[in-house]
């Protein structure tokens, strides 16, 4: 109803507006009585206003009166009505539009005639109806008016409204945004919900247009503000000058200075003469102190500071009689592998290195000697004042060991050690604290060959040693173990003599032959002295008769060999033969010289007598064959 109201009421101001173009006055029809072509049917016509174009022309003008809508465009309207639910709105479209009354439950005292803001969805729904939408007006009105701030570098208010992970939440225009915590504040903040519930300024930073994601800055005004307080202390500040400061941050590598709008780092290297393990030993949060500057960059803002430089050098203070050899107390501060520093006043400090911890010669770390909080005394070595260093020794405080080698530990004495390290060839014990020694490896047993030092002990076992050799300028000792027993060697030469038959087992196996165990030593069979008379091999873990073929007392080395005892059976028999049929051969050789001898003197009757004579003699070999 409203809209056909509305429609009659721009027709009539738009045929107004028309009725300055020229127009055709309706012809009202003559009464010509007397005419006798008068047509009197259409004496009661109603004859149009306008012609077709006219009409055409109108209707132009009438569309023009009402505003170019377009949709997703927010527009300005009219409250014009409102119900229980809707609003109906006027924006100079054909029809009116509705929007949800709660969209201005922010303002409930709206009335009719109000302009308000509206987002056009659509300009015709299906039941031909304008769809109208205030509060994505105001959220694209929001949005718009938050990428013009980021633009402009515009300083907003804004309300927070809650804590969140890692900082707050703002409302700007409408839209929550993220303050995180490093932002609130050029200090650290350590309790957020002090700052939820209040309005503050803040610099937009950042803006995802895609997730429609907002990030503001408190911060950064701030620093602005401080930048010309900064640009104005850094242009004052001279090297060696003392200013006081607060504790800001502490971290494991120092502790920043606010200076009033700079900040400056005191290394922890320079809190103390003396070494600490962390700077909240000395400092403490938001606690005042005097620092002095010990440089600073201008460009990148930098300032180094000192703490420790405010106070004398604990060098300057040491007592100027302390000399070298003096004997001094102080407490381990670290401890590495190549030595110790001694605190012997804080800030004052001296070097043990490991070869003073120890008369010993074998290599060990400061670890096996110190460890960090130990109270001890040393002996100073080395002092150099102007450098600020001194060395320091431990082992001075005992005798040498080897200043008396020679009536403690004379050659042929016997003692016992604890093994402490092990190499190719040999082993290296400890007779006492300072005085070490080598045991070859062929020291160590008479009878066993032993490839590795590891095979005979442990480290750390003890040991029995004799006295072998000594170099007392070398602060060398040879030591034996087997030297404590009588060479068995000199047994063994009268039991296992060479061509002498003994049962041994084969124990291991080589590539040219076996070890064979025999009474109280081992000895040595290649392959070849493996085999037996019936063609099979003798292998190992398996017992059999063994014939020494040689033996070396100076080598420690038995040769022996199964094969030899069938093989020179053999031979013997062979050889025992052989001479048999020689000596046969030879008697028979004896008698034809005798006959030949007697052949041209003989008669018939030594004929005979010869004859009778080889007879005689052939019968004698035949018998003595018969008993053998």
């Amino acid at each position: 109803m409203r809209c056909k109201e509305k429609m009659s009421e721009e027709l009539e101001n738009a045929a107004i507006e028309a009725a300055e173009t020229p127009k055709r006055e309706e012809k009202k029809a003559e009464v010509v009585p007397n005419d006798p072509n008068f047509d009197w049917e259409s004496l009661d016509e109603v004859k149009p206003v306008y012609s077709e174009e006219e009409r055409k022309n109108l209707e132009e003008l009438y569309n023009k009166t009402f505003n170019a809508i377009g949709e997703k465009d927010v527009v300005e309207g009219t409250i014009m009505g409102k119900t229980s639910r809707e609003i109906v709105v006027n924006i100079g479209f054909k029809s009116d539009g509705v929007i949800p009354v709660n969209e201005l439950r922010y303002n409930p005292n709206f009335k009719i005639g109000d302009k308000i803001e509206v987002y056009v969805e659509s300009q015709e729904d299906s039941n031909g109806q304008l769809l109208l939408s205030h509060k994505k007006a105001l959220i694209l009105k929001s949005w718009k008016r938050v990428n013009e701030a980021f633009e402009n570098e515009e300083i907003v208010t804004g309300h927070i409204k809650s804590k969140t992970k890692g900082g707050l939440i703002v409302e700007i225009f409408g839209i929550e945004a993220f303050l995180p915590g490093s932002q609130i504040d050029v200090k650290p903040i350590r309790d957020y919900d002090i700052y939820v519930d209040k309005t503050m300024e803040f610099k937009i930073v950042k803006i995802n247009q895609e997730f429609k994601n907002v990030v503001v800055s408190h911060k950064a005004l701030i620093e602005l503000e401080l930048e010309a307080q900064r640009a104005e202390i850094m242009a004052g500040l001279e090297k060696g000058q003392v200013l006081e400061g607060v504790v800001k941050n502490i971290t494991n590598y120092g502790a920043f200075i606010d200076l009033g709008g700079v900040d400056g780092l005191v290394h922890i290297t320079d809190l103390s003469w003396g070494r600490i393990a962390h700077p909240e030993e000395i400092l403490k949060l938001d606690q005042k102190v005097n620092v002095v500057i010990l440089d600073f960059d201008e460009e990148k803002k930098r300032i180094a500071l000192g703490m420790k430089q405010l106070t004398p050098h604990p060098w300057d203070s040491l007592d100027p009689e302390l000399k070298v050899g003096d004997k001094v107390k102080g407490k381990v501060v670290v401890v590495a592998d190549y030595g110790a520093f001694i605190e012997i006043l804080p800030g004052v400090e001296g070097l043990i290195h490991v070869s003073e911890m120890s008369w010993s010669q074998h290599l060990r770390t400061a670890h096996d000697f110190l460890k960090v909080g130990d109270e001890i005394e040393a002996v100073i070595l080395t002092l150099d004042r102007e450098e600020r260093k001194m060395s320091l020794g431990i082992k001075q405080l005992i005798p040498d060991p080897w200043m008396s080698i020679n009536e403690k530990y004379p050659v042929g004495s016997k003692h016992t050690a604890t093994v402490r390290n092990f190499t190719n060839f040999g082993i290296f014990v400890e007779l006492e604290e300072g005085v070490d020694g080598l045991i070859h490896i062929s020291d160590l047993s008479w009878s066993k060959k032993i490839k590795h030092p590891a095979e005979f002990t442990k480290i750390g076992e003890k040991i029995d040693v004799v006295v072998l050799e000594m170099d007392p300028e070398s602060r060398r000792l040879s030591l034996g173990h087997k030297q404590l027993e009588e060479n068995p060697w000199d047994v063994f030469e009268t039991i296992y003599t060479v061509g002498s038959i003994h049962e041994g087992t084969v124990t291991e196996q080589h590539d040219k032959g076996v070890t064979i165990s025999l009474q109280g030593v081992e000895g040595f069979a290649f392959n070849k002295g493996l085999l037996r008379e019936d063609g099979t091999t003798i292998k190992t873990g398996e017992k059999a008769d063994f014939k020494v073929i040689d033996f070396s007392k100076e080598n420690k080395k038995i040769v022996l060999s199964h094969s030899r005892i069938w093989q020179d059976k053999k031979d013997a028999e062979r050889e025992q033969n052989t001479s048999e049929e020689e000596k046969r051969a030879k008697e028979d050789a004896q008698i034809l010289k005798k006959m030949n001898e007697h052949v041209e003197h003989s008669t018939l009757g030594d004929l005979d007598a010869l004859i009778n004579l080889k007879a005689d003699l052939e019968a004698e070999a035949a018998k003595k064959k018969e008993k053998e």
